[in-house]
């Protein structure tokens, strides 16, 4: 049996796993595949692919495997040569929004140099790479080795996240975006005021005007979704559309509320409703669309 771990963070992680599909049909693998996909989603039938798994879980697949194909995280990596297997890593690249920054190429680079694991970094060699495994024997494992404590803070400081910056970069790239597009709605609905056109046309025509340009930036630019899954790609889309109709209906009857009941200004009244319309997209956003980090195995 074959695992393939893509760990748990928040990027996904599809190249990989289109690697692994194409090494299954090209024949290098005969044996069957289970993927620990963390954030990735992907189908396929020739692998059993599952999320997140119970520590218990991992660890006897892990037990189980005769080759462990990764990505680049330093705690994957430890938990396999310390039990001995044969690993086959791969580098999660910046480039491709697989990660914030490519420190796991250095990892790779340094357990590789050891003689502890087989590198990955042309995805399209990996079935050359499968056979090579079979007349590769990796070093025993040893604790004080050269550099592990370098690679070990590496993996608690940047593999999982827990810098100030990395953890709050989400929600402050959101807030900038979300400033933004506010201010191309509010002038979009103050200009259809002044030619005279009605509160909830003006509030529509600058919803319909700014949603794509609000999904784009969301998509790219904020969440870095990068799965490669039409499926999945579909069920975003739809998701998103779905939130934010939602979310217009939060604007129209806030906008009604204070203007009508309150009798604030129109424009003010817009203002406060944009205000509460960012942080309701920003939760639909984040929970059902373009979904964060988990910190363990577990979902």
């Amino acid at each position: 049996m074959i695992l393939v771990v893509l760990g748990t963070q928040d990027k996904q992680f599809p190249r990989l796993l289109e690697a692994v599909d194409e090494a299954i049909s090209e024949g290098f693998i005969k044996e069957k595949v289970v993927v620990q996909a963390g954030q990735t989603v992907y189908q396929s039938s020739n692998m059993e692919i599952f999320d997140f798994l119970s520590a218990p879980e991992f660890d006897k697949l892990m037990d189980d495997a005769n080759l462990i194909i990764t990505h680049g995280g330093a705690g994957t990596i430890l938990s396999a040569i310390k039990k001995g297997k044969k690993v086959i890593a791969a580098p999660r690249l910046s480039k491709y929004m697989e990660h914030h920054n490519d420190h796991q190429k250095q990892i790779i680079s340094e357990f590789s140099k050891e003689g502890y694991i087989l590198p990955l970094y042309d995805f399209s060699k990996l079935g050359k790479l499968i056979s090579k495994s079979n007349n590769f024997h990796p070093k025993k494992f040893e604790s004080n080795t050269k550099n592990m404590d370098k690679l070990i803070e590496k993996y608690i400081l940047d593999d999982n996240h827990i810098s100030w910056f990395n953890s709050c970069f989400d929600v402050f790239s959101y807030f900038f975006f979300g400033f933004c597009i506010t201010i191309i709605n509010f002038l979009i609905f103050y200009i259809l005021r002044i030619i005279g056109s009605s509160i909830f046309i003006s509030n529509t025509i600058a919803w319909i005007l700014t949603v794509l340009f609000t999904f784009l930036s969301n998509k790219f630019f904020i969440f870095n979704s990068t799965n490669s899954s039409r499926n999945n790609t579909f069920k975003e889309v739809s998701l998103f559309f779905i939130c934010r109709i939602i979310s217009y209906f939060f604007d129209i009857g806030f906008l009604y509320l204070f203007v009508y009941y309150f009798h604030i200004s129109d424009l003010i009244s817009k203002i406060i409703s944009n205000i509460i319309v960012i942080i309701v997209n920003y939760i639909f956003s984040k929970v059902f669309i373009f979904k964060g980090e988990k910190n363990d195995y577990e979902k």
